[in-house]
């Protein structure tokens, strides 16, 4: 098996053959830039990220740097194809990508081309799924709920944001669950994150007493969930006489889910929530 860089550069006829581009500018493009890239990766004793930024280095002069950056992608289809025919070891971009816990090799092309390769990796990296102190314990219990057969997309989202937050302040390391959990209550202040919380803590609670019988049972705690719920219907309540009709108009959800975001993603419940409106107006009591 042929090894890259070869000297010959059969490799990259071979590569552009097998593309079938039809357009010879098209094929003067792609050669250009590999026979670069090549360029490079020759005067470096191991691909790796050094090559990365040579390479880089060498053609912003010439290049403007989205042009430069459109152009990494051909060598990415190339070091996947090198990877793919055992003509490379590794892939370097990919393994930069696994190192900072991204799945997009954009992102990493542009913090090599930054001023500061080093820094912009580190601010880069993002922490690993489930690599929190609790991290196994929730990881374990989201493959078994998967193994039974539940999807558990909402549950699974709501362990990766703990989990991210344990990991972004290792302080909390060795308090208690009950102090970690109250720690990532107060983190964010929207109504929904508070009923967020307590659905996680329920969770966590049931999963820690499996693994110990000998845990006292935690009471539900059915506050964050009534007052998220009483604040969006109250919210709906001051927009249902006018915009009834239209469940695009609900800019107001802000106000209870804290974003934007958040905000859009609940209009598709809208619709009822506006007819319930009504029935919230009509209870003497609002208790739901």
């Amino acid at each position: 098996m042929t090894t890259w860089p070869d000297p010959e550069r059969q490799l990259i006829a071979r590569y552009l053959a097998g593309l079938g581009l039809h357009h010879a500018d098209s094929c003067a493009s792609y050669r250009q830039v590999l026979n670069s890239f090549q360029d490079v990766a020759e005067r470096h004793a191991e691909l790796g990220k050094d090559v990365l930024v040579a390479w880089l280095q060498t053609l912003s002069d010439h290049w403007m740097a989205t042009t430069l950056l459109n152009r990494t992608r051909i060598i990415d289809r190339f070091l996947d194809h090198l990877l793919n025919i055992g003509a490379i070891e590794r892939n370097p971009v990919t393994a930069l990508c696994e190192a900072c816990n991204i799945k997009r090799c954009r992102p990493i092309w542009r913090a090599l081309a930054s001023h500061d390769p080093e820094q912009t990796l580190a601010e880069l990296r993002q922490p690993k799924p489930f690599g929190s102190m609790l991290g196994g314990i929730m990881a374990e219990h989201v493959a078994l709920m998967r193994n039974r057969g539940y999807k558990y997309t909402s549950q699974t989202a709501w362990f990766l944001r703990f989990d991210r937050f344990l990991q972004l302040n290792p302080a909390l390391q060795d308090e208690p669950i009950e102090v970690m959990l109250e720690h990532w209550k107060k983190a964010i202040t929207a109504l929904n994150h508070a009923a967020e919380c307590e659905k996680l803590e329920r969770i966590l609670a049931r999963v820690l007493r499996h693994k110990n019988p000998s845990l006292p049972p935690r009471r539900p705690d059915p506050r964050p969930q009534k007052e998220f719920s009483e604040a969006v219907a109250q919210a709906l309540h001051l927009y249902a006489d006018r915009h009834t009709a239209d469940a695009r108009y609900c800019p107001f959800l802000s106000f209870a889910t804290g974003s934007a975001a958040c905000a859009e993603h609940s209009c598709h419940a809208s619709a009822g929530l506006l007819r319930g409106a009504s029935a919230w107006r009509a209870c003497p009591s609002r208790s739901w």
